[in-house]
């Protein structure tokens, strides 16, 4: 069911939507309006990550040995074919128990789907692309919800488990950390690629592989004492999570473009105007806090800011520890992880060179 994008006699997946993937997202600025409302946790004592900050999940004391991760991350098509759209869908939300430092226990699907427009197949083979990630991380799919949405939209609402003492925040960066990326930049400027059909089969490919790919290493890493902060790189782009890191932690970030790994063609596309819409929404929500070095253009910006559907792990952990890290990621497949700049003392920025 999966491979090249297949041709269908019933409409394009990415056809039925406004927008895919994580490029899905409110914008960060809009977001913060939208809760700002929202009451604070501080009576809930064993809630140890809430809405306070911009986490990847919630997390929750059961008792001295064991906290719970939930969270909840759906989309509208990223690609046409059904199944990957299922298993990307199903992966990219899993990543932030991965992110979190935990380990999956299970998940329920969220499932909202043109019933009179998509063959019933296709709506099958999406339910079953996302079971099949979730096989692959070891846990079920016990139940959900559905309803006949314009949209297709389809991720999980996911489960999982880490120790109190392991939890990995995206606040907690120290000064003299090291930055490590685990997966390569570029799935939002593939994804333009393909809804333009200019997208090869090789691109296809790689960018299946990526958005694929578990990030497992989250689990291992949380065991390191050297690993300070964890996040996953999605759909505010490298700069927008990178910024979290830093306004969370009171540090500035650091970052080296060329040290930056990217997935096969994104650069030259980039500098063919192949971007998404949600690269410069991006910028305008949190451009303010970024420093873009004298000579990047808007090819750079829109790269940093594209919108990572299913993106890698982002680590912050001192510079001693960061061989072992890139041990953990290369030895679990992650070949093109990277350290792509570090933590300083100075202005809760981002700085890009």
């Amino acid at each position: 069911m999966s491979g090249s994008p297949q041709l269908h006699t019933a409409p394009r997946l990415t056809s039925l939507s406004h927008g895919g993937g994580c490029g899905c997202k409110i914008a960060p600025g809009v977001l913060s309006e939208l809760l700002a409302g929202m009451p604070g946790m501080q009576a809930y004592q064993d809630l140890l990550v809430g809405n306070e900050s911009s986490d990847d999940a919630a997390v929750y004391r059961l008792n001295d040995e064991q906290a719970l991760i939930a969270t909840t991350d759906f989309f509208m098509p990223i690609v046409d074919d059904p199944y990957d759209f299922g298993r990307i869908a199903a992966t990219n939300a899993l990543s932030d128990v991965y992110a979190m430092g935990g380990t999956p226990i299970m998940a329920l699907a969220i499932v909202g789907m043109p019933i009179n427009v998509l063959p019933r197949s296709d709506i099958a083979a999406i339910l079953e692309g996302g079971a099949a990630a979730c096989t692959e991380a070891g846990i079920p799919i016990a139940g959900g919800h559905s309803i006949d949405s314009v949209e297709p939209i389809y991720g999980l609402a996911a489960m999982g488990l880490v120790h109190p003492g392991r939890i990995k925040r995206n606040a907690d960066a120290q000064e003299g950390d090291v930055l490590i990326l685990g997966k390569p930049l570029g799935v939002g400027v593939l994804s333009a690629a393909l809804k333009k059909n200019q997208l090869s089969a090789d691109g296809y490919r790689a960018m299946i592989d990526a958005t694929t790919q578990l990030n497992r290493p989250g689990t291992a890493l949380a065991a390191l004492d050297g690993v300070h902060a964890l996040t996953d790189v999605t759909g505010f782009g490298l700069l927008g999570h990178t910024l979290e890191i830093a306004r969370g932690s009171g540090l500035a970030a650091h970052l080296r473009l060329a040290d930056l790994p990217w997935l096969p063609g994104v650069r030259e596309l980039a500098g063919q105007g192949v971007i998404t819409g949600a690269s410069g929404r991006n910028w305008q929500a949190y451009g303010e806090g970024i420093e873009l070095a004298a000579g990047l253009g808007e090819a750079d910006r829109a790269l940093l800011t594209d919108p990572q559907t299913s993106g890698g792990l982002l680590v912050s952990c001192r510079a001693d520890a960061a061989p072992k890290v890139l041990e953990i990621f290369h030895s679990q497949g992650f070949g093109q992880a990277a350290v792509i700049g570090e933590m300083r003392a100075g202005a809760a920025r981002v700085y890009v060179a």
